[in-house]
Parts: structure tokens; C-alpha cells; sequence
């Protein structure tokens, strides 16, 4: 019987637990081995480090996450429709795993490429890009589609559109999803914002 997997997932579930219960501040090596019942030191033969800790915390969102998406979207071909659902379920994750949602976008915290002492499972990149990739690809199919709502609505998807930039920009999530398209700068994105709303201005 492989207890190693087993151990590691407690200490994971734990995590999970006291993110959602107490945010991300309050996770500690200690504290996981306390509430998963094992010693001290337990955990650093998965996890060297906090940031090794809280990646593979952060990589059990992006996993739970898949799987919601996954679901809403079955069935769907309309690309605009498996759009909204991707959104739906984005924001609702959002709502109902706050603590789990704010990490998992922390870039700051977390170790995106290798993770050492955790060669098992996909790196955390693996389990970031794919919906942003699929997104991506899905804005690309519907351009020629959207719908032009009311000015208030407009204003309000801008602001919030803004304020997602300088959020996930200060924890260096669009860095890592843009890679070396755009990823020095971040007025590219604001440009994008405005014309994605605005639409683009006239030459």
C-alpha cells in the first residue's frame, strides 16, 4: 500500500481546509502537520517550502477548477456559449472558494515552474495555461460576434476589466500567462482593455 500519496494529499487537504477557513496568511508548515495529525516535519518531505506548500495548494484550485469548467461546458459548440459558461463558472469559483480563488492567482507566493521535493504531478504552470489558453482562443472565435450593452455596463465591465489588469499584474499572473508576448509591459493590456470595450479607435 502506497502511503507517501495518501500522506501528501492529507497534508494538501489540510491546506485546502485552512485557506478557505483562515486565507492563505495563516498557512504554515506547522499548522498542516498539526491538522493533518502527523509531526512537525512531516511535511517537508513533500513540501522544502512554504511557496512548495502553497503551489501544490494552489494546483488543487486549478484542478477543481478544470473539472467545473469541464462540466459546464460539455455539450456546448457555440463558442460564445462555452465562453459564458467558462465565465460563469470562473466567477462563481470565485464566490464560493474565495480563499482557494485568491491564491491560486498569487504568482507572487507560489513557485511557477519546478517545484522541488514535489516531482509527482504536473508543475504548476501545467495547471494554470490551459483555461487562460482556451479563453484566449475562444475571445479569438467570438470577436465578430459581441453585442454592444448599454454605456453603464460598458463603464462597469471596463473597471473591472482595469482592475483585474493591476491586480493579477502585481502578482505577476499575467506575466506568467503572456510569457514573451507583451509580458513587459502592461500598457499593452490596458490599449487591449479599451479597445475589447471601446472598440478600437479610428486611424
Amino acid at each position: 500500500m502506497d502511503v507517501e500519496g495518501p500522506l501528501r494529499e492529507r497534508l494538501v487537504d489540510a491546506g485546502v481546509e485552512l485557506v478557505l477557513s483562515e486565507g492563505t496568511a495563516s498557512v504554515g508548515l506547522r499548522e498542516i502537520a498539526r491538522r493533518a495529525g502527523v509531526s512537525h516535519g512531516a511535511p517537508r518531505r513533500y513540501f522544502p517550502t512554504r511557496r512548495a506548500l502553497l503551489s501544490a495548494i494552489a494546483r488543487r484550485g486549478f484542478e477543481e477548477l478544470g473539472a467545473r469548467s469541464a462540466a459546464a461546458k460539455a455539450g456546448t459548440a457555440v463558442p460564445r456559449d462555452e465562453l459564458a459558461a467558462l465565465a460563469r463558472v470562473y466567477v462563481t469559483y470565485a464566490l464560493e472558494r474565495r480563499g482557494m480563488f485568491e491564491l491560486m492567482f498569487r504568482h507572487d507566493l507560489l513557485d511557477s515552474g519546478e517545484q522541488p521535493g514535489t516531482p509527482d504531478g504536473p508543475r504548476l504552470r501545467e495547471a494554470t495555461l490551459p483555461m487562460f489558453q482556451r479563453v484566449t482562443e475562444l475571445v479569438a472565435r467570438c470577436r465578430a460576434q459581441a453585442l454592444e450593452p448599454s454605456a453603464a455596463v460598458t463603464a462597469a465591465a471596463l473597471w473591472a476589466n482595469l482592475h483585474g489588469i493591476a491586480q493579477l499584474w502585481s502578482w505577476g499572473s499575467l506575466q506568467l500567462a503572456l510569457g514573451g508576448e507583451g509580458s513587459e509591459s502592461h500598457d499593452r493590456l490596458i490599449e487591449a482593455a479599451l479597445d475589447a470595450h471601446l472598440g478600437p479607435m479610428a486611424s
